[in-house]
């Protein structure tokens, strides 16, 4: 039997976010509304083309803590549950994604490094990029070696606005970005 996710939305300063759950509330897309191909090329690759999606409000378990992280509780998104599919290297990737704290970026590289991979600095660009789980799972603090903001899924205007959102750190100096 094919799954059947729920989709729902969610307003936020910097867009629609689209939010893609299960029964039990947890989180197996989020993405913005004008990347919607891109979140179900995402959940294509992760769960093949035998999955469903139906329309449904946002549950209080996803919609308060998100809520909460933009307007100021930065750890709230720390509690949302996730699943996801992937490979073990990219779940292993995600994982030490949730270990970045907000308000700091870390480079491919130093994550790598986390890992102990240190030459797997392509591999580790490559499972952020197949993150299906966004700002929860926040490879928006993810930056290039020189601290320049690299690749976001949801567009680098984004990725800014969340990084001095959060009071990211650019290259060990507490860097507060302009939100523009």
């Amino acid at each position: 039997m094919s799954p059947t996710f729920l989709l729902g939305t969610l307003p936020t300063p910097i867009g629609t976010m689209l939010l893609v759950f299960d029964e039990d509330a947890a989180l197996r897309a989020l993405d913005w509304s004008d990347h919607e191909e891109r979140m179900r090329r995402l959940l294509r690759l992760h769960y093949g083309t035998a999955f469903s999606l139906r329309d449904a409000a946002v549950p209080p378990a996803i919609h308060d803590p998100l809520t909460a992280y933009f307007t100021g509780d930065l750890g709230a998104i720390d509690r949302l549950p996730v699943r996801h599919n992937g490979t073990a290297f990219q779940r292993e990737v995600w994982a030490a994604l949730r270990d970045i704290p907000a308000g700091t970026t870390l480079s491919y590289g130093a994550l790598a490094q986390r890992l102990g991979r240190d030459k797997a600095v392509r591999a580790v660009g490559l499972a952020n990029g197949a993150n299906p789980v966004g700002l929860v799972v926040p490879c928006h603090r993810v930056i290039g070696a020189n601290d320049s903001l690299t690749g976001y899924g949801g567009g680098l205007h984004r990725k800014q606005w969340l990084l001095a959102h959060e009071g990211a750190t650019l290259g060990g100096r507490q860097g507060r970005l302009d939100l523009g």
